[in-house]
């Protein structure tokens, strides 16, 4: 259920009529969450509310996008909405992870929200395992995306011309039925159930997922906005040249304690 910021005055709702939704899956490496950090903080997007939900483990914390000392001490929680109404963007970002057998009711409360509110698309970051890829998966690139079909009539075309694979669905029974062919994303946490539930419901939505490992996710997170941007265009690439992603986007004050305090002198 989204909840509006109280910021005085009996201010309305935010209207997300037309908006696109851009939110992570919670998946292996966190890339989809990594992702949508720099989205937030390069857009400097404004906080409009809260997912209040009971299937994420709670969590409170600091603001992650501090620029000052001032606005340091904002508290955030564990499901957060951000808006940019000049891009019609609207970002729900997700920082805990999720109770045991409370993806489907996740799902269900989240799909309402998207037709309450009107939004015209979901795109949904994610990642899955590198090491559960087939023989074909192994070839090319790591990126893949999914489109429900009531997406694919609207941009299935523009696809084709950037040139992006589509993610492959992979045999039921390898080595026994080669012929039935299932949607494996191993490691990929709500994705696959929100990607069919989409279908069946007939929201639009776009899956763009990365496969990965475990480790220091940072440069996944940075493919995979990248390849987010070439379709979406939230931000002018500066050049053809992606040796240094961080020209583009602006990397939060939160991410300086990705990885916690270095080891003390005094152990050695």
């Amino acid at each position: 259920m989204f909840i509006p910021c109280d910021r005085g005055g009996g201010s309305a709702a935010p209207d997300f009529k037309g908006f696109t939704l851009l939110m992570p899956a919670v998946s292996v490496g966190n890339v989809g969450q990594l992702a949508i950090d720099l989205v937030i903080s390069t857009l400097n997007m404004t906080k409009v509310g809260y997912f209040y939900t009971d299937c994420l483990v709670p969590m409170v914390g600091n603001n992650p996008y501090a620029t000052a000392e001032e606005n340091s001490v904002e508290l955030s929680i564990n499901a957060e909405v951000y808006s940019l109404p000049s891009k019609k963007l609207v970002v729900l970002q997700i920082r805990s992870p999720f109770i045991k057998n409370k993806y489907r009711p996740f799902c269900e409360t989240l799909l309402s929200w998207v037709k309450s509110s009107k939004c015209a698309m979901v795109v949904l970051l994610s990642s899955s395992h590198a090491y559960q890829r087939d023989d074909e998966q192994l070839l090319g690139t790591p990126l893949r995306y999914l489109l429900t079909p009531d997406l694919e009539k609207a941009v299935g075309g523009r696809m084709k011309e950037l040139n992006w694979k589509e993610m492959e669905k992979v045999a039921a029974y390898p080595g026994i039925n080669d012929t039935d062919k299932v949607l494996h994303i191993p490691g990929g946490g709500i994705t696959k159930l929100l990607f069919t539930e989409s279908c069946s419901e007939g929201i639009q939505m776009a899956v763009l997922l990365k496969f990965c490992s475990e480790g220091d996710n940072i440069p996944d997170a940075f493919v995979l906005v990248n390849y987010l941007n070439e379709w979406l265009q939230l931000i002018k690439s500066e050049s053809n040249d992606s040796t240094d992603p961080s020209s583009q986007w602006k990397i939060p004050s939160s991410w300086r304690l990705l990885f916690g305090n270095g080891l003390p002198p005094a152990l050695f």
